[in-house]
């Protein structure tokens, strides 16, 4: 349980929901409590809500408890609940057999009725401790679950045949084996929906796996080193790294070097090279090399932590399609126990048909009912689109972003670090004098003293090697640097103005001069991303409009946009105009905007989806509903695809919900299926939708 500050969300982890009623049960507790903001997942077993002024979260817990669940620490504990629907299930199986071959061989001890009364005794008790008293607490709760409709149907069936035996009415009154079939079959259906279940949260489980490893910390004062879990760990301590280990924390490199794998958190398979002073981050995989690292981020504080966390609430939110699936489950179980005494009354004095047979397909009308498919159709979907886009680096907040995924019709790019890389690359460049690979070794040398964005890119793009030894470099400010080397010859790097006096053609980023005399210039532009024309051809194949909005000016973004194949370019906008723009776009067609998360922000907020390029140390960005942790925007159409496709299975599961209970309750009120079929194909529905998930 989490609770930092009043009124701070509370976090919880409930054991003991079933379906999807099951959350709705402990919803409509904590709201009629006063809490706010209220999320529960029977799936995943998270819980969270802000608390009301004067409400004790304990009150809460003590409350929740009294419905029938568990509050716990850490992850609901999936195994043991499998492991004792295991052993109810093994349990009741063999009685429920014994029951079922009185149909079908002559052995005349099994048409006993006191025979048959003792064998689905074992079998109505363990019943009624599961689905009667998750009944009794559902009622008390005012939101009715499945567990009634079973626990009324093995209970008619069970007292009909109890008073047929009393009385001595013979074999055309005793059903125990229907009561014993629909527990039976009921605890199957659960088993396998609460395998497929665990299925649909394989990638956030994946994730969370890696944030237990070892540890191999290094003693300040000894250097020796020791093995320790990580999370012992704490900011400042030492780590090596050797290939082979998951990085235990984050942390930053300042010994030796490595390429570690970062595929689990950004999706890139290609390994990344890791040398002084670069960022790592904790459960990602050393490939090779060897590197001390010094931690930064432990526990919580963690780029994975926080990206399991972002996932979970995700998951925990609910879409518009959710929220009129869990209204009809929240009224679904009345209506069907009204249409099953409806179906009695009827054919016992309309159709005037047996009452033996009517209470039949009163019963089958309760058993076959399964408002757990409409409650299970669209979290399940969510959870797999959301974690499979966790485990590609696609970081979505929230099922409604999936669903509005649908409607886009244009995506907005920025252009600066989005269409771009945002870093500067030597476009063009002219000698004046002297060699030309002597005009680069001298502009490298000096720039190797700058820690400027530009400065860095000469350095990085030319080799200085066998450049003149500087003994004395100054930087002035809005101009450049000036040195001097060992031969005392002068230099100055920088802007027109360092050239000014010499007559050099103005128009130029970077000015070289030596003893008075002009080497020549450099032009530096912000490079393309190499993945941006495929991922704008690939948006206009889909019919995508694409739209490209900058401040740079309008010939420079024409001249971009002509290069990757935008549709509509939009130059020289400022922040206030870019957000006036992207209201009016929206208002023209539902719009999706790609930019960087930091100077867009306003504008990624206005956008129906707001999708920023991020480094995974920045992933905690609030103004986008979606973050490409792997910044390339080769993941748009990725995204857009698992955001079509995940919505697609929505409607699919709730196609399949409603289909089956409209067609299944008919079919069971008229007398064509017994209940023991009726519980055999309710128990499968729900693994339908999980597996088709």
């Amino acid at each position: 349980m989490e609770k930092t500050t009043e009124n701070a969300t509370v976090a919880l982890k409930v054991e003991g929901m079933s379906c999807n009623n099951c959350a709705l049960s402990i919803s409509r507790y904590l709201e009629k409590e006063g809490m706010k903001d209220v999320m529960v997942s029977f799936a995943t077993g998270d819980v969270r809500f802000r608390p009301g002024d004067d409400k004790a979260v304990s009150a809460v817990v003590k409350g929740i408890h009294g419905l029938g669940y568990q509050v716990v620490s850490g992850a609901p504990a999936r195994g043991r609940v499998t492991s004792r629907l295991t052993a109810q299930l093994l349990f009741t199986l063999p009685f429920t057999v014994l029951l079922l071959l009185h149909m079908f061989v002559p052995w005349h001890w099994l048409h006993q009725p006191y025979v048959q009364l003792t064998l689905v005794l074992p079998v109505y008790i363990v019943g009624m401790v599961r689905f009667g008293s998750s009944a009794l607490r559902s009622l008390r709760a005012g939101v009715p679950n499945m567990d009634v409709l079973v626990s009324m149907g093995a209970t008619a069936a069970f007292v009909y045949s109890l008073l047929g035996t009393v009385r001595g009415l013979g074999d055309h009154y005793l059903f125990y084996e229907t009561a014993a079939s629909i527990i039976t079959l009921v605890l199957l259906g659960n088993y396998l929906e609460e395998k497929s279940v665990r299925q649909t949260t394989t990638a956030i489980t994946g994730l969370a796996a890696m944030q237990v490893t070892a540890a191999r910390r290094i003693d300040p004062l000894t250097g020796e080193i020791r093995e320790v879990a990580n999370g012992t760990l704490v900011p400042g301590d030492q780590v090596l790294v050797n290939t082979g280990d998951q990085v235990p924390a984050d942390g930053e490199v300042i010994w030796g070097e490595g390429y570690v794998s970062e595929a689990m958190i950004t999706g890139e398979s290609e390994q990344i090279h890791k040398k002084n002073g670069d960022r790592v981050i904790g459960g990602t995989i050393s490939g090779g090399g060897s590197f001390r690292m010094k931690v930064t981020a432990t526990g919580e504080a963690t780029v994975l932590a926080h990206i399991i966390e972002l996932v979970r609430q995700a998951q925990g939110t609910k879409s518009p399609m959710q929220r009129l699936a869990d209204r009809i489950s929240a009224v679904f179980v009345p209506v069907v126990i009204a249409i099953a005494v409806i179906t009695f009354l009827v054919s016992c004095y309309v159709f005037s048909v047996p009452a033996t047979e009517a209470m039949m397909r009163a019963i089958a009308v309760l058993v076959i009912a399964c408002p757990c498919a409409m409650g299970l159709a669209t979290p399940a979907a969510v959870m797999v689109g959301l974690g499979r886009a966790a485990k590609n680096g696609i970081l979505i907040k929230g099922s409604h972003t999936l669903e509005r995924f649908t409607r886009i019709t244009q995506v907005v790019f920025d252009k600066t670090g989005t269409l771009t890389t945002g870093k500067p690359g030597i476009s063009a460049w002219r000698v004046l004098a002297g060699s030309d690979d002597e005009f680069r070794r001298t502009a490298a040398t000096l720039e190797s003293h700058s820690s400027h964005p530009i400065a860095a890119a000469i350095s990085g793009a030319w080799s200085s090697d066998g450049g003149p030894v500087m003994r004395g470099v100054t930087e002035v400010e809005g101009l450049g640097l000036e040195a001097t080397d060992e031969e005392q010859n002068t230099y100055r790097i920088g802007s027109y103005q360092v050239a000014r006096s010499l007559g050099a053609e103005e128009g130029h980023q970077v000015y070289v001069v030596k003893n008075d005399r002009l080497l020549g210039w450099i032009d530096l532009s912000d490079t393309v991303r190499p993945d941006a024309k495929a991922t704008v051809d690939a948006l206009r194949a889909r019919g995508i409009r694409t739209i490209m909005l900058s401040g740079d000016s309008q010939a420079r973004a024409e001249a971009l946009g002509a290069l990757i194949g935008i549709d509509e370019i939009y130059g020289s906008h400022n922040p206030a105009e870019k957000m006036e723009l992207i209201r009016m776009l929206t208002r023209q067609a539902p719009t999706a905007m790609v930019g960087d998360g930091i100077n867009d922000a306003p504008a990624l907020t206005l956008a129906d989806i707001g999708i920023a390029l991020s480094d995974a140390s920045h992933v905690a960005m609030q103004s986008a509903d979606v973050v490409l942790l792997s910044e390339r925007l080769g993941q748009l159409p990725l995204a857009l695809g698992l955001g079509t496709h995940t919505y697609l299975t929505i409607k699919q599961n709730l196609f399949w919900a409603f289909f089956y209970n409209i067609i299944a309750i008919p079919v069971a009120a008229f007398g064509l299926l017994s209940p023991i079929v009726g519980a055999a194909v309710m128990g499968l529905s729900d693994v339908v939708l999980a597996v088709n998930s």
